[in-house]
């Protein structure tokens, strides 16, 4: 979905003094006169309304920088690029040296809140616009569906991060507000997202014309995702969540493709895999470097290239800045005979002597060098435009059909039915390894284990694996060795901007 640059403004009133030759009066300014757009121009027809909408759903791409977040943080991978100071916000992150002033933490909490302040602009003027006009239309309630959703996966984003957050959902916040704001227990704002999401099941459509518009489905497997993140030892929790992702499951809309490798090429975009995907595109020519997360493409790629790149003869890659490259850990925990391990971890010497036909060279990355480079995001020939580095037209591919079947085999297991959790585990397997011969026949606990290190094999290097370390309680038992202090960086610091702007309280031990 291409990036909507939507300015939400304050309706504008002047009082002006005139003065006449034995009389003043007071009148009242309307901008309008002077062909000035004021808030109370906006939602007047359904078009408004719909493209307001759209609106909402433009910082959910600014929010690319979880992705590498979600495996730099963990086992899967280390930030790479030019150097120890090479966008340090990630360097710091990889170390577990990060501070309450962060780039990238600060960056993520800004976007979050835009797209909230967004979605609440829109729910404020449900019922009647600024004017108190009443507009109606047919699929208005769907729309307001898509709107509660994404409401929800920014609150869902933002709790993932940074536990307890501030939480507003009746109107869009003001500087003013800013100054008295408060956190709320996660526990809270965990309640608003489900309550969000369940909204927006009960209006959603099943299927929708416009690619990466959200879906009952879509909606029903983040509401599952949810649960378990809150689970913990709640066994209802598990039950809740097997139970919503079965919805998903049942419906039969979706499968998982027979090459793993190809859902991530501009041909398995949008696939039958597909429950959620963040949409971009490169139609535009040209880019701010300023807002380098802003721009309508997706800077994550280039930020997983092989630095120096290049090639003849129809090399299909492109160079970028090696950043979050694969650790020689996450390599060797794929098993023989897995597919997905060649299609995750790029090993550039490998390809460069398999291919010598196409005359490839390249730099050594210089920092933190692992020979390895994030095979599903790296930068292709003939997906971008413009400013080349900076307009990569990769869809994210936020919750596949795979993610849905493995949360449903990790409740069904805690909530007891390990029969079923077998099988939607054993499904992924096949797939990865085109037979049956390494289905997963335990039990309890020891099937526990099994489901979450194959989320780790299965969804490598696209985010996943520090949120599932921590929400899973492994987090301290796995990271200790990186730098990872329990009691501390199971969530991130709240930027310190907002600490000194708003009062709010710090996490503990930053």
């Amino acid at each position: 979905m291409k990036q909507s640059n939507i300015k939400l403004t304050g309706t504008l009133l002047i009082v002006a003094l005139l003065s006449f030759t034995s009389c003043k009066k007071w009148i009242e300014y309307d901008p309008q006169d002077d062909f000035k757009i004021t808030e109370q121009d906006y939602l007047k027809s359904e078009a408004d309304y719909r493209a307001m909408a759209v609106g909402v759903y433009s910082p959910i791409q600014w929010l690319n920088q979880i992705v590498p977040i979600g495996d730099i943080a963990s086992d899967n991978a280390v930030s790479g690029g030019e150097s120890a100071t090479d966008i340090l916000s990630l360097q710091q992150i990889d170390e577990f040296t990060y501070y309450p002033i962060n780039s990238t933490l600060a960056d993520l909490w800004q976007v979050a809140y835009e797209g909230i302040n967004r979605a609440n602009y829109m729910h404020q003027y449900k019922s009647k616009n600024i004017a108190g006009e009443t507009v109606d239309f047919a699929g208005k309630e769907a729309m307001y569906g898509e709107i509660y959703f994404l409401r929800a996966y920014y609150y869902f984003s933002l709790v993932k991060l940074f536990g307890d957050v501030p939480l507003f959902i009746d109107r869009r916040l003001t500087i003013n507000d800013s100054k008295t704001l408060q956190r709320s227990p996660k526990a809270t704002v965990y309640a608003q997202i489900e309550n969000d999401l369940t909204t927006a099941i009960s209006v959603l459509p099943t299927t929708q014309v416009d690619k990466g518009r959200i879906t009952k489905y879509a909606a029903q497997a983040l509401l599952g995702k949810v649960y378990l993140y809150q689970a913990g030892t709640n066994t209802a929790k598990y039950a809740q969540a097997a139970a919503m992702l079965e919805n998903v499951i049942t419906a039969n809309k979706f499968s998982l493709v027979s090459d793993f490798g190809s859902i991530f090429l501009p041909s398995g975009e949008n696939g039958t895999e597909s429950v959620f995907e963040i949409q971009y595109s490169n139609g535009q020519g040209t880019y701010d470097w300023a807002h380098t997360t802003r721009g309508q493409g997706n800077m994550l790629v280039q930020m997983c290239g092989v630095r120096g790149l290049t090639g003849t003869n129809g090399m299909p890659y492109n160079p970028g800045w090696s950043f979050d490259m694969p650790t020689v850990n996450l390599a060797n925990a794929y098993a023989a005979g897995d597919k997905r391990k060649d299609e995750t971890v790029f090993n550039v010497e490998a390809y460069k002597l398999a291919n010598p036909s196409f005359g490839i060279s390249y730099l050594v990355a210089p920092y933190k060098n692992t020979g390895f480079y994030n095979k599903k995001y790296l930068p292709r020939v003939g997906e971008t435009s413009g400013q080349v580095e900076l307009n990569y037209s990769n869809n994210y591919r936020t919750i596949r059909y795979a993610d849905v079947l493995l949360m449903a085999a990790e409740a069904n297991n805690k909530a007891g039915n390990d029969t079923k959790a077998q099988g939607y585990l054993n499904q992924v397997r096949r797939r990865a390894f085109g037979n049956t011969l390494n289905d997963i026949t335990s039990t309890g606990s020891t099937l526990y284990d099994a489901i979450l290190n194959e989320r780790r094999l299965e969804f490598a290097m696209e985010g996943e694996r520090f949120f599932d370390l921590v929400r899973t309680g492994k987090a301290a038992s796995t990271l200790t060795s990186f730098g990872f202090v329990a009691g501390k960086h199971e969530v991130f610091p709240i930027p310190q901007g907002e600490v000194d702007f708003s009062g709010l309280t710090q996490n503990p031990n930053y």
